[in-house]
């Protein structure tokens, strides 16, 4: 009966008054019920009691009534009783105390906007029946509140998959051995991955590529298995056109489902990001040039960028995937926004994130002496920039490069420990900084005479990112607006079903 008494208590689930009080009127309604049964009497014998019909009872004990305080009062002295005993709030046995949850459910906020009829509460509903629905509504209103609670629960997960890369070394044989299978398909025998060689790929796999116009803004790419298509957005803004195919291609062969959850949401979009990578940088080719790289002592993100005609972030990720694996170096990763929040972070090497109290590091602003922040204040944002960072945990090497993206100006840095930048170009740098971080007298507190002199004279006014504080909408867990993309897809198709 414990089960249900958080129902009886409305403790979980927000009514309006009205709703209130017509849950209280079947709770008082149960418990008339379960007294007269208990006396023994029929619906008959009281409403003779009380100088009613029968039918006026069965309303009042099906909750179809709300009870002025004189008609209680006659009521319990019918059934010897009192009104205090009538309002009990403690259904008075595990049938009644179901009857009651499920009538508070069913007048629920959470049960009103499933757009299901509600269930008649009659003799013939069984026990078994009433509590199977009642753990169904449990689980549905669990899955609303964790969607309102997006940005913890994503945070959480967040940090549990980047302890799962680290523990890997952001190395995932799996997928190398499944892009290695993919690029047989295609005859492709090392160096890049060209455009051709990708939509020869799709080919392979059952798909022909179609790009539109009137792409929805919500999806990167829309897989139509019905008809064999993928179909991926004329303008691409800037995101390089093979990784968008490649990405689609990678949810196709890694048989992915619509995520349930966001740890399965964000490992799906490590995976294919992984796989993409994998396709558009072989392992075998990037290794054997990383490898010359390294004994030449002249190892550059550029130069694997260059090479293999991919973008920056796409190098830096792939080189980290590889790095440690294969060249025995540990290295970090970060994007990093032009105001110093970390877009996206990875770490082997023992450097130390600023994180948040759940260990989270993405949202969190970076020291302002590292590399990521200095490399914002270069003017010549063309050359590579190095930089030795002394911190903590140690001194770390690391080269930067600013990007220039639809979504902003990010930084993204890969670095190294002291002792492993000498494999790096750029390693004669004479740019040193130190940091103390998380010390906030580093860089998060003004000095002591900038505090003097502004102390409450100064009023900003922030910048809210309003994203931050959305649930995920309801029915499109992932964010992509379903209509859109169904609509998108019906006026496509090349087949029109009767």
């Amino acid at each position: 009966m414990e089960k249900y008494r958080y129902y009886f208590s409305m403790s979980q689930v927000p009514q309006s008054e009205s709703n209130e009080d017509a849950s209280m009127a079947f709770a008082i309604g149960r418990r008339i019920r379960e007294r007269r049964v208990a006396q023994g009497l029929t619906v008959t014998d009281l409403a003779l009691r009380l100088g009613r019909a029968p039918s006026q009872v069965s309303l009042i004990e099906n909750g179809r009534k709300e009870l002025k305080l004189s008609e209680l009062r006659q009521i319990a002295s019918a059934l010897a009783t009192t009104v205090e005993t009538l309002m009990n709030a403690e259904p008075p046995n595990r049938r009644a105390a179901l009857e009651i949850a499920l009538d508070r459910a069913q007048r629920g906020a959470v049960f009103s906007s499933l757009n299901i009829p509600s269930l008649a509460i009659r003799k013939s509903l069984s026990d078994d029946a009433m509590a199977t629905i009642l753990a169904l509504h449990d689980e549905i209103q669990r899955l609303h509140h964790e969607r309102a609670a997006t940005p913890e629960i994503a945070r959480r997960a967040n940090t549990a998959l980047r302890l799962d890369q680290r523990s890997r070394n952001n190395y995932f044989a799996h997928l190398e051995d499944i892009a290695k299978d993919l690029l047989r398909l295609v005859d492709h025998h090392g160096g890049p991955l060209s455009q051709r060689s990708a939509s020869e790929l799709a080919k392979h796999l059952g798909f022909s590529l179609h790009y539109v116009e009137d792409f929805p803004k919500s999806t990167r790419s829309i897989t139509d298995h019905r008809n064999g298509r993928i179909y991926l957005p004329v303008n691409l803004r800037g995101i390089d056109p093979r990784s968008a195919l490649l990405q689609a291609l990678a949810l196709h062969v890694l048989e992915m489902k619509e995520p349930k959850d966001y740890e399965e949401l964000l490992r799906q979009r490590v995976e294919t990001n992984y796989l993409a990578a994998a396709l558009l940088i072989p392992e075998d080719s990037a290794v054997e040039f990383l490898s010359a790289a390294k004994a030449a002592r002249e190892l550059s993100v550029e130069d694997l960028r260059d090479t293999f005609a991919i973008p920056y972030e796409t190098a830096a990720h792939r080189f980290t995937n590889l790095a440690t694996h294969h060249l025995d170096i540990p290295v970090h990763f970060l994007k990093v926004h032009d105001s110093g929040v970390i877009s996206k972070a990875y770490e082997n090497d023992n450097v130390v994130f600023p994180t948040d109290a759940l260990g989270s590091v993405e949202g969190q602003i970076v020291c302002r002496w590292w590399a990521a922040r200095q490399v914002f204040s270069i003017e010549d944002q063309l050359t590579p920039y190095h930089q030795y960072s002394d911190k903590p945990a140690g001194t770390y090497w690391c080269t930067s490069s600013i990007q220039i993206t639809p979504s902003g100006v990010f930084s993204v840095s890969l670095g190294t420990t002291f002792e492993d930048a000498r494999w790096f170009r750029g390693r004669d740098t004479k740019k040193r900084f130190k940091s103390t971080c998380p010390d906030e007298k580093c860089c998060r507190r003004p000095s002591a005479s900038l505090a003097s002199r502004w102390d409450g004279m100064a009023l900003p006014s922030a910048q809210l990112n309003s994203s931050l504080l959305a649930a995920i909408p309801t029915g499109a867990f992932t964010g992509v607006d379903r209509v859109g993309v169904y609509d998108f897809l019906e006026s496509h198709s090349p087949i029109t079903e009767s």
